[in-house]
């Protein structure tokens, strides 16, 4: 990071591991000397505005709201709500994995967060990249091993912590190269982000297009008397997955039978986009014999069955996947199910691709058990969908024809992923380095000024 700024001309021991040295100017300084806890109570008539809840802070009319309606007490021992102004830090109690938030408006919080009032408003500007920066969290997960342990972080676990400190005019220096760079990084990012949307939406339509269409735009075509899917193939004929797919569940295995080695465990939350997850769950090796259904084999069709939200668009029910080699001879955990072609009505590659179709989504969306929080599916609700299908020799060709294609639309997500990766190591790194001064940025100016 030094090779492209220059450093300071002097430095200091600042006598912390995690800071390391300072610019020699700097001051180093107890967090307590900067920040002091906010207790003041929350009112109605506090003039807040409008604020993210992203962190915790209750807008002001929503905060109205909900104290005429009785639903908090602001001036009772229970559910306190607490000031909190612009240029505020908010710690979260439970968890702190991001580091200290900057708020950017007057808003109020509940008790499981603490508001720090600064005592030098002019160096907030540096302080909200500082708390953010990784040196920083790695300080102050390092203050107790009870909140790694999951247990509430306290004002006392942040004031152990000492802070650099840099001249006013250094802070907002530092924080206007900031603010610049990494906007520009989080336009590269974005950027990139895009086109892995651009990317999955082309994935979506060429798979679309070849299990509905095929893929000789010559051949003669009929109505297909369904309104969503128009014309298809003359000679595709009808079917139900019902008549071309034999299912079997996966097993609820007892949880006291799991294990830290043997056969590994495949459960439903280890489908993710398309693929598998390793799972950390083993069972002993004598279970394949004990439960042949449960039984997996590379290039079988997996399915969750139940999801944790009511809907199955945002929800973990309806997700598939194929088994890779790495997955082969495992065993099937509860809440899913597997889709096996019957004999050689329909490809198995093929299936797979009608399955990430949009219309067989939609077809999961309707037929979903919603309760409050999941969803489940029925399989025979599964099965009952409906669409059009060649021979199995064109079947073959249209999944040979998608394979090939989506291995190009792969590696370009891959890259992409890659690109944003990289660009996100990039701003934690610009980030880090000029909080700590390892970089000296006071002479420095956008282009072009």
């Amino acid at each position: 990071m030094t090779g492209r700024y220059k450093a300071y001309p002097k430095y200091k021991e600042s006598e912390l591991e995690w800071l390391g040295n300072v610019p020699e100017h700097w001051e180093v300084e107890y967090s307590k000397w900067l920040f002091q806890e906010r207790n003041n109570k929350a009112k109605a008539t506090d003039e807040m505005l409008t604020a993210s809840q992203k962190y915790g802070v209750i807008p002001q009319k929503m905060f109205m709201k909900l104290e005429q309606q009785k639903v908090v007490q602001v001036q009772k021992g229970h559910g306190i709500l607490k000031k909190v102004l612009e240029d505020d830090f908010v710690i979260s109690m439970r968890s702190f994995q991001g580091g200290i938030e900057f708020c950017s408006y007057n808003g109020a919080v509940s008790s499981a967060y603490v508001p720090l009032e600064p005592k030098k408003r002019e160096l907030s500007c540096f302080f909200k990249y500082l708390f953010k920066s990784k040196p920083f969290i790695q300080a102050l997960q390092a203050t107790s091993n009870l909140v790694r342990d999951g247990q509430a972080l306290r004002y006392n676990n942040f004031i152990q912590v000492r802070l650099p400190v840099p001249t006013s005019e250094e802070a907002e220096s530092i924080s206007n190269f900031l603010d610049h760079e990494t906007a520009k990084i989080d336009t590269l990012i974005a950027k990139q982000e895009k086109l892995i949307e651009l990317l999955k939406e082309k994935r979506q339509a060429v798979i679309s297009h070849a299990v509905t269409k095929g893929l000789n735009p010559n051949a003669p075509m009929r109505d297909s008397g369904v309104e969503w899917l128009g014309e298809v193939p003359e000679h595709w004929r009808k079917i139900a997955f019902k008549q071309v797919i034999k299912t079997r569940k996966g097993v609820a295995f007892s949880t006291s039978d799991f294990c830290d080695n043997g056969i590994r465990v495949v459960k439903a939350s280890d489908i993710k986009q398309l693929s598998l997850n390793l799972s950390d769950v083993f069972l002993p090796k004598d279970f394949i014999t004990k439960y042949p259904k449960a039984y997996l084999a590379q290039g079988n069709i997996i399915l969750s069955t139940v999801g944790s939200t009511p809907d199955v668009r945002n929800s973990a029910v309806g997700q598939i996947a194929m088994v890779p080699q790495k997955l082969d001879k495992t065993l099937l955990n509860q809440n899913t199910v597997v889709f096996d072609p019957i004999g050689n009505a329909i490809n198995r590659n093929y299936l797979f691709f009608v399955l990430q179709t949009r219309a067989y989504r939609d077809h999961l969306d309707l037929h979903a058990h919603g309760t409050a929080n999941q969803a489940s599916l029925n399989v025979a609700d599964m099965l009952d969908f409906k669409c059009f299908i060649p021979l199995i020799d064109e079947q073959n060709q249209i999944a040979e024809y998608l394979k090939k294609l989506l291995r190009t639309v792969t590696g370009l997500e891959t890259k992409a992923n890659s690109a944003i990766n990289l660009l996100r190591e990039r701003k934690t790194a610009l980030i880090s380095a000029a909080v700590t001064g390892k970089i000296d940025v006071r002479d420095w100016k956008p282009q072009g000024v």
